[in-house]
């Protein structure tokens, strides 16, 4: 086997064959994936105790832990996300635009596969399955770097996959590559000719690290600070529901809530409330002074920009504000552009929210923890994206895609069209 930089390369070369299988190939690949995955339970169970373990003796934190266990419900998660994936149409190969631009000569908008991906994640073994999983559908090659902390994990998951991937004699044989020192890391950074795109999961400071040092172009999102906003008509019962479980339901995930912000209207009556219930939870309150003056909390800060503070455990910040403008203000000031929820019966007031807050997910009546491209119908995610170019929200299926244009003709010149002797007709055949 030569350089990283040899492979990488061999896996650019390999791409267009990849893109190349047909769509019953792909799948084929995804069932035996899921089936080895089943087949081969204790063995990634013996290998994810051994980290665990680890882990444990560390003094690894307990949010880090909690992503990097896999068991039962994390296996059957990711099974039926492979499962999903198989039943889902192509993405490659549809015609997005078809146009005749003159008798003759027609052009072409055809989703294709990006190409060559690297996905560099933390210590989150089902991670490497739904990224797995992802690439294979949209016919993309995969480099797949994952944290130290789910080594053996992640070793056994790929061998796994790779071996059930070389069943189908269709799929080429290096479209799946694994690497595991931090220094392969910075090597695949510069790796800008044969790597199409990075979508790393992580801390900020992590993402940081990796849009800082590549001119490859980046996609995912640095922090998951996401809020709920309690209107004054909103149903309290369901309002207090929904916020213990966007909190507490997975905290570690980057689409629980840790922030709630409730109307002052009903401030007086509901954040105690909702304090108590947090607590009942288990779940630790923070807030500024004046959200202090409502309720009893565990912790009072007067620096504003602790609302820009995500946890990733049971702990909420709480703020009271005048309505949903200043609520929207809030979210756009302090947040991460992620996901954000109303709870609300008032329709103009869900609008205002659904026009100014400026998230990837904005959401009514529900827990932030629906954004997650499993629940969405995706099949899974490679991450989550904050941005607005090419992809925002879950990166599913369609994220994963390109396009390009292919123009057939029948011996046109531009000379002609140049010199004003023939001219464009433009008529849209989609």
């Amino acid at each position: 086997m030569g350089t990283l930089r040899e492979t990488v390369h061999e896996m650019k070369l390999a791409a267009p064959a990849l893109a190349a299988v047909s769509a019953d190939d792909r799948n084929r690949a995804l069932s035996a994936m899921a089936k080895a995955l089943a087949d081969n339970r204790e063995r990634i169970f013996a290998a994810n105790a051994e980290d665990m373990k680890a882990a444990e003796s560390s003094g690894l934190k307990e949010a880090l832990i909690k992503r990097l266990k896999f068991d039962d419900s994390k296996l059957m998660a990711c099974t039926e996300g492979l499962k999903q994936l198989s039943e889902l149409p192509d993405p490659i190969g549809h015609v997005t635009l078809e146009r005749e631009l003159d008798d003759g000569l027609v052009l072409k908008r055809v989703t294709t596969p990006i190409g060559v991906i690297g996905v560099i994640f933390e210590a989150r073994p089902d991670a490497l399955v739904q990224i797995s999983g992802l690439c294979m559908k949209s016919g993309n090659c995969a480099i797949l770097k994952g944290g130290k902390e789910a080594e053996n994990t992640n070793g056994v998951l790929f061998e796994i996959l790779r071996t059930a991937v070389s069943e189908v004699a269709a799929i080429p044989d290096n479209v799946m590559i694994r690497v595991s020192s931090h220094s392969e890391i910075d090597e695949i950074l510069k790796l800008d000719g044969d790597v199409d795109l990075i979508i790393p999961r992580g801390s900020n400071a992590f993402v940081k690290h990796i849009m800082d040092n590549t001119a490859i172009p980046v996609m995912g999102h640095a922090d998951g600070i996401c809020h709920i906003y309690v209107d004054a008509s909103a149903d309290t019962e369901m309002a207090k529901s929904i916020a213990v479980d966007a909190k507490i339901q997975y905290p570690a995930a980057c689409n629980a809530a840790e922030t709630v912000l409730v109307n002052e209207s009903i401030a007086s009556s509901f954040l105690p409330e909702l304090v108590s219930a947090l607590h009942d939870a288990n779940v630790k309150v923070r807030g500024d002074k004046k959200a202090a003056g409502y309720a009893g909390l565990d912790e009072v800060f007067e620096d504003p920009g602790e609302y820009r503070r995500e946890y990733g455990e049971l702990t909420l910040a709480v703020a009271v504000v005048s309505g949903v403008k200043e609520a929207c203000e809030h979210i756009n000031r302090y947040g991460s552009h992620h996901t954000d929820s109303i709870i609300t019966a008032d329709d103009k007031a869900a609008q205002y929210f659904f026009s100014m807050v400026d998230s990837a997910g904005v959401y009514r009546n529900c827990s932030t923890r629906f954004s997650d491209g499993f629940r969405y119908g995706f099949g899974a995610e490679v991450g989550i994206s904050t941005g607005k170019l090419h992809a925002r929200g879950p990166v599913g299926l369609e994220g994963l895609t390109s396009y390009k244009y292919i123009l057939e003709g029948s011996g046109q010149c531009v000379k002609e069209y140049a010199e004003g002797t023939r001219s464009f007709n433009f008529r849209d055949r989609l």
